[in-house]
């Protein structure tokens, strides 16, 4: 494709790490915000969002020249929505053009007749001042009046004239600050659209827009590199090189608690066909109205679907979900595909993988960490073990809600590892919790602390958020207290299965059962603090 030349103001096709394309509108960058080395980018706001960031020329291309492409490939409800929005702002905008078209006549007339005054004025002017010049030579001495000269053309120009007329632009040269960021204004009309677009094809050799990017407001961490350990596959989601092409299969999805909505609504956003089910019927309601089917039994979704995902609560609510009435495994046909993303112990999902597998279906575990917000940006990791030909058929799904997936082996090895993380978070967050009241009881400040943890080699999101839901009093959960609590006593149990010690998970596991009987089960994992002050 030939190269097409972009000004500022220009509306555009852009690609922002791994969403699809989205229309935007190149403008002027914050002017603290500096521009990455490498390959020219220009500025991108997105419309319909909150997002800008520098986007590379290669991975830009004129909204108006393949608008018709968009809408012939996209039609889903938001985006129809988005395309009458922006026909509406037209039509506005159109109104406003003609009358600046209209205004601008009017004062180029008034212009012109002013011009014309201004010379008959000046004419007059330089007559009068033709005659005083020649007074002045016949009262002063040749000599006199060289020195006079020089001195007038000094005088005439203020000091700000003469540096500007030293200055590298009245050479021809730009200063430097502006170089590659002068940029021509566009006449092109603005528009207000928003939607998602798949099967947007970009030049050959193009793989990764988000090397180059910087995004403004929203927090994207990137895996780049692999995994040094031999015994770990990893697999980037493709939050690097940004181009999801949705599964042709049947997605179903069973459970829409704090992470299965999330990685529903980014599942839908990215094009795949979805079909829903959860024990409380009311939560479906939502994604129903963005384009996911409705399945009224677990069973009818696994039957209706090629690839089945469940995220729920427990162990004990992992197994009624496949061996209940109207279970998962009733459903199970020879090459039906069940992957399970709770977060539950070894024995767990083994049992579950055995009773899959015998009915001729495929089954992947896949846990994952992270928290409600982190599900709803599509940016969690998803810890993988099972059935490696299904990992890979889920590779488009595990980008639309993941940035990094890991393949770890046999079934069970992905609920340990979780469990261990988990371990790691659990414990981690009862320490904060005791600073936090240890500085309070000693006299000292609490966001002092906060700020010295921040500045130091603890510092990290999860320290800060935490520790703002503590100061603020908001335990909105983000994590329930009462799923870390779980994790703790599965990470405990899967010690003593082996006979390793795990002193401290032990000892933040009896702080979270005291948090529980203060009532704090269904709140924040931060919320663990009340503990220490009851």
């Amino acid at each position: 494709m030939a190269a097409v030349s972009l000004r500022l103001g220009d509306l555009v096709w852009g690609k922002l790490g791994r969403y699809p394309p989205w229309p935007g509108k190149i403008v002027n960058p914050p002017k603290d915000l500096k521009k990455p080395r490498g390959k020219k980018c220009f500025f991108v706001k997105f419309f319909g969002t909150e997002d800008h960031a520098w986007i590379k020329v290669e991975q830009l291309k004129p909204y108006h020249a393949h608008k018709e492409e968009m809408i012939k490939i996209n039609k889903g409800k938001r985006f129809q929505q988005a395309v009458d929005a922006v026909e509406e702002f037209l039509k506005k905008a159109k109104g406003k053009d003609q009358a600046s078209s209209h205004n601008s006549s009017e004062e180029k007339n008034r212009r012109n007749s002013s011009e014309e005054r201004g010379k008959q004025s000046a004419g007059e002017e330089k007559r009068k001042a033709g005659l005083s010049e020649g007074k002045l030579k016949k009262s002063t001495g040749e000599g006199k009046k060289r020195a006079s000269s020089v001195s007038s053309e000094r005088g005439s120009k203020s000091p700000l004239k003469r540096a500007l007329d030293q200055s590298p632009r009245k050479r021809g040269r730009p200063p430097k600050d502006e170089k590659d960021l002068t940029i021509p204004e566009s006449t092109t009309v603005k528009r207000v659209m928003t939607g998602t677009v798949a099967g947007f094809k970009w030049p050959p050799g193009v793989s990764e827009p988000a090397v180059c990017y910087q995004a403004i407001t929203k927090k994207l961490k990137v895996c780049e590199e692999e995994t040094g350990s031999t015994s770990i596959q990893a697999a980037d989601s493709t939050a690097i090189n940004g181009s999801i092409t949705p599964t042709d299969k049947k997605i179903g999805f069973l459970g829409l608690g704090l992470m299965g909505s999330g990685i529903v609504s980014n599942l839908l956003k990215m094009g795949h066909t979805v079909t829903v089910w959860n024990r409380t019927a009311e939560k479906c309601d939502l994604f129903i109205q963005e384009g996911a089917r409705l399945g009224r039994t677990p069973a009818e979704v696994v039957s209706t679907c090629d690839i089945t995902f469940a995220c729920v609560s427990d162990p004990k609510a992992a197994k009624d979900l496949v061996l209940g009435p109207s279970g998962v495994l009733q459903g199970i046909r020879p090459g039906k595909c069940y992957v399970d993303m709770s977060t539950v112990d070894a024995d767990t999902v083994t049992e579950l993988a055995q009773v899959i597998v015998s009915r001729g279906g495929r089954f992947l575990e896949a846990p994952v960490s992270g928290n409600q917000q982190l599900s709803n940006d599509g940016m969690l990791v998803i810890l993988a073990a099972g059935d490696k030909g299904l990992y890979e058929d889920c590779s488009s799904c595990f980008q639309a809600m993941g940035k990094t997936s890991f393949f770890l082996g046999e079934v069970g090895n992905a609920a340990k590892m979780m469990l261990i993380v988990n371990m790691v978070q659990g414990s981690f967050m009862a320490t904060i919790a005791e600073g936090l009241t240890l500085a309070q009881v000693t006299g000292q400040s609490q966001q002092t602390l906060l700020d010295i943890l921040n500045q130091g080699q603890l510092a990290s999101i999860f320290l800060d958020q935490k520790c703002q839901n503590i100061l603020q009093g908001n335990f909105k959960p983000d994590f329930y207290l009462k799923y870390i609590q779980k994790d703790l006593r599965l990470a405990i149990a899967l010690g003593d299965s082996v006979n390793h010690p795990t002193p401290m998970a032990a000892a933040a596991n009896e702080v979270y059962k005291r948090a529980k009987a203060l009532d704090q089960s269904d709140n924040d994992m931060s919320a663990v603090y009340r503990a220490y002050i009851h």
